[in-house]
């Protein structure tokens, strides 16, 4: 179906997290859709172990950048070197991560090889001889679908987490435009260099990208409330609300869970004292679990749960603040 080879660009910068294994395996799958040889791409060569890794998902070629390393820290060269590379190559689709390193390198890349660009694909499929790509729009209420005839190479963004999920990323003109300068302007100096990687904060994490959250339902008074953001400190997660939570002023916008809000997918949801209204179930069900706690035995939440506990949020969450503080060493 595609005359040319598809690459999938694997950052190790972490070693083969879960991001890189994800692409591995949309790889392999997407390889068979197109019927095309394909191959990984990565910005430092994998040691003996990694390679056996790859090879674990079908991988048949494994392909450094030359100086990868150093352009580790420069984005906007190290999209140049992959866009050089795919030429070289032969590549005819390039996959990305989506993430913060994918969705500077997407417009680069694309700039480079005059790619057709889709980000945040969710799904892929054959039909009538050209290739589908999905992605969800406007908070996962619509399924956007395009269609790629191979007339133009394509470089493709895939979701961070794993391929039912989608992350909107907002890139500042001033990456997207490094792609229609000079080459000796970016060469000679690169417009975005890193200083730095700070772990995010779970406290002002954007809810789409957090690990663990405790929310909280019309269950919880604002004194347990301001208790559970104590326990959401003490034990490094992050914090979300229900719409009637937020409708009391209690925090902001950005911390509500649910269709209209947020539409996350935590490793843990914990809901407390939430009723579980279908415009919030629809903002977590790809949680990868979820616990419950309620009063009321009959709520909804619990049959969208894997976990549930018939309780009141004003005697459990205390009692809860109370170990966590202990396991803290009495911490405040």
């Amino acid at each position: 179906m595609v005359n040319g080879k598809l690459l999938i660009f694997v950052d190790l910068a972490a070693g083969l997290d879960d991001t890189g294994r994800g692409l591995l395996s949309f790889g392999s799958r997407l390889a068979g859709i197109l019927d095309s040889s394909w191959g990984g791409v990565t910005s430092a060569f994998p040691d003996e172990e990694t390679v056996a890794s790859f090879g674990a998902y079908g991988v048949p070629a494994v392909v450094a950048l030359a100086d990868g390393d150093r352009l580790q820290d420069t984005p906007a060269l190290l999209g140049k070197a992959v866009a050089q590379l795919a030429r070289e190559e032969g590549g005819r689709v390039v996959v990305l991560p989506h993430n913060d390193l994918g969705s500077i390198l997407a417009p680069v890349v694309a700039a480079e090889l005059d790619a057709a660009l889709i980000t945040e694909v969710i799904a892929t499929r054959s039909r009538d001889g050209a290739l589908h790509l999905s992605r969800q729009a406007l908070g996962g209420r619509v399924m956007e679908t395009r269609v790629w005839d191979g007339g133009r190479s394509l470089v493709v963004t895939v979701p961070v987490r794993n391929l039912s999920q989608v992350l909107m990323p907002t890139v500042h003109p001033v990456v997207t435009d490094v792609s229609t300068r000079p080459a000796s302007a970016v060469d000679g100096e690169a417009l975005a260099r890193v200083t730095g990687r700070v772990p995010p904060d779970p406290q002002t994490v954007d809810l789409t990208d957090a690990d663990v959250i405790f929310s909280a339902g019309k269950g919880c008074d604002q004194a347990v409330f301001e208790q559970l953001k104590d326990l959401c400190r003490l034990l490094n997660v992050s914090f979300g609300v229900t719409r009637p939570v937020f409708d009391l002023g209690w925090t902001g916008f950005e911390r509500m869970v649910g269709q209209t809000g947020r539409t996350v997918t935590p490793r843990l949801y914990v809901a407390l004292g939430i009723s579980g209204s279908m415009h919030h179930v629809g903002g977590i069900k790809d949680s990868r679990r979820i616990v419950a706690v309620n009063s009321d035995s009959k709520a909804p939440i619990f049959t969208n749960s894997d976990e549930g506990f018939v309780a009141d949020i004003r005697e459990v969450l205390p009692r809860l603040l109370e170990q966590a503080r202990a396991a803290a060493g009495g911490a405040a």
